[in-house]
């Protein structure tokens, strides 16, 4: 059992039940869904592949990231080891002219939006502002105010309306996120107006170092009732019902019908950010039970099972995953220190002469050290 500094009777976690959906388990085994089945009818063993490689690939540079902040190449990274399925099944059914707002941990996200290898860690390096142009793939920078991007999510789904497009869009936040008052005002708006937004909740058990069950005394998703909208629980570390359930959602916003939440119940196999150490609260033999729910090695098994995974195919994409994180590191490196005034750029659409005073201040400060070593 999970172990926090609470009663007994709250610190018990809530248990993935059976009425999550589940395509793949977690021994590998394809599970018919009638239900679920025809939204991923196109998923083939080639593009079964493809989600693989893509959580490969997303563990592997997350893994590198880890490692570069160890190194002091950056100041911190939120890994999303564990994560990988839920991020990739929800990314991969969107379309391109969708638009996503994420908290700070959906890197794998990104990398499926077409961020570069370099962008994902321009922010942790502290030498930029944003990582990628969110015009450019579709997604806003990072929120790292908790539960903030469910009214930008909100409000840009409302502009969707408004502009007669069916273009539809995901808000990514954790499951300590829920009981901040923006999700709850966020989810309000969309029912009242049947915004096209998918609220994705990825539960990974852990508000920072606080166990889902302190704030939560049944299953997220229950909690979406409250607010009219339609909600589903599907295992987060299966990722083809996780595409199947996102591309569920997204019908839904895109035919007029309104937001669905999604709780996508997995688990965070590491720290919160590089700057925790979960080993003061995290129960090693829950842990270990979650890794043998690993959203890779199951994919893995199912594709060898069928023979369309080979060890020459692992290998290459192995190597592949590998010159992604190398290009990461080698961009990382090559990022280039700011100019001072620079932080000024971008604060305001058009300057203001207070804007200008507080330049001509830090510019008269940064003055003073002209010529020393």
């Amino acid at each position: 059992m999970l172990r926090a500094d609470v009663s007994p009777s709250r610190a018990l976690p809530i248990p993935l039940q059976a009425e999550a959906l589940q395509l793949v388990s977690p021994d590998g085994v394809r599970r018919p869904d009638p239900e679920h089945d025809p939204w991923v009818d196109d998923v083939d063993d080639d593009r079964l592949l493809g989600l693989y490689e893509d959580m490969v690939v997303v563990r592997r540079f997350d893994t590198e990231a880890v490692a570069l902040q160890r190194q002091g190449q950056l100041g911190l990274w939120p890994p999303l080891l564990g994560q990988e399925a839920a991020q990739i099944g929800s990314a991969r059914a969107l379309r391109s002219d969708d638009f996503v707002f994420s908290s700070y941990r959906e890197n794998g996200v990104a990398y499926c939006r077409g961020a570069r290898p370099v962008d994902l860690v321009r922010v942790w390096r502290g030498t930029a502002l944003a990582g990628w142009d969110p015009q450019s793939i579709g997604m806003a920078t990072p929120q790292v105010m908790i539960g903030a991007q469910t009214l930008h999510a909100t409000g840009y789904a409302l502009g969707c309306v408004k502009d007669g497009v069916d273009s539809a869009v995901v808000a990514y936040f954790g499951d300590g996120a829920t009981s901040e008052g923006d999700v709850h005002e966020a989810m309000v708006f969309a029912a009242t107006f049947a915004a096209p937004v998918v609220f994705f909740c990825q539960n990974n058990q852990w508000a920072i170092s606080e166990p889902v069950a302190l704030q939560a005394q049944r299953p997220i998703a229950e909690r979406a009732a409250g607010y009219g909208i339609p909600a589903v629980r599907v295992d987060g570390n299966d990722v083809l019902a996780v595409l199947a359930a996102t591309r569920v959602a997204l019908d839904r916003a895109r035919r007029g019908d309104g937001p669905t939440f999604v709780e996508a119940v997995t688990y965070r196999m590491g720290p919160h950010t590089t700057s925790d150490d979960p080993t003061r609260y995290v129960d090693p033999a829950v842990t270990s039970e979650w890794a043998t729910k690993d959203p890779i090695v199951r994919i893995e098994r199912l594709l060898r099972a069928r023979g369309a995974l080979s060890d020459e195919r692992s290998a290459e994409i192995a190597r592949t995953a590998d010159a992604f994180a190398a290009r990461m590191r080698e961009g990382c490196y090559g990022l280039p220190d700011p100019e001072p005034l620079s932080v000024f750029d971008h604060v305001l659409v058009e300057p203001t002469a207070e804007l200008d005073r507080q330049r001509s201040q830090y510019a008269a400060y940064l003055a003073m050290f002209d010529g020393e070593a």
